[in-house]
């Protein structure tokens, strides 16, 4: 999956309440990776967004190859090869007051570290549902990749980053700090 294109503009969606309706009936806890559930939750609660795929971001490497494996990275031993399989949430917006605030709060995330973090819109994504967006943790080298080969050290500051992205976006949509700019 390629996720990285420049973000489109908002445009008019009259059947956003519907889409979102269908689509939050559709994603099960189950297909959520554990340790982002209640993020994405969090995500699908207020009417002017929904999430349509995201993934907590995992670490492959030997002794470790389980494509859902969210343990953390020993930091004690430094592993010179490691997959990084990217982090990221899809979601759509409404066009309105309050998207157009979620929007620019999410876009934000992007200082925490913008050569490791994007915010993009994906064509396919787009195709499917429009005012769609991504937000994605990966080195900026690889943005237009869902994978990377990468060295331990690197490794390490990309957990740091993705465990840094979701507790920014969980503070987020949790003190609705977007809502009062």
């Amino acid at each position: 999956m390629e996720t990285f294109t420049e973000p489109k503009e908002l445009t008019e969606n009259p059947d956003y309440r519907k889409q979102k309706q269908d689509s939050v009936a559709i994603f099960p806890d189950a297909e959520i990776d554990a340790p982002i559930i209640e993020i994405i939750k969090d995500f699908n609660r207020p009417p002017f967004c929904f999430t349509l795929q995201s993934c907590y971001g995992h670490f492959l490497y030997s002794g470790r190859g389980n494509p859902d494996n969210i343990d953390p990275l020993p930091a004690t031993k430094i592993i010179s090869r490691i997959e990084y399989r990217i982090a990221y949430v899809a979601f759509c917006l409404e066009n309105n007051d309050q998207g157009k605030r979620l929007l620019e709060a999410l876009k934000e995330i992007t200082l925490i570290d913008p050569e490791y973090i994007q915010f993009c819109s994906a064509e396919w994504f787009w195709k499917k549902q429009v005012n769609s967006y991504v937000l994605q943790v990966e080195p900026d080298r690889f943005k237009h990749e869902d994978t990377a080969i990468v060295e331990g050290r690197e490794a390490l500051y990309i957990e740091k980053i993705r465990n840094d992205f979701f507790v920014q976006i969980k503070d987020l949509l949790r003190t609705g700090m977007w809502e009062i700019r």
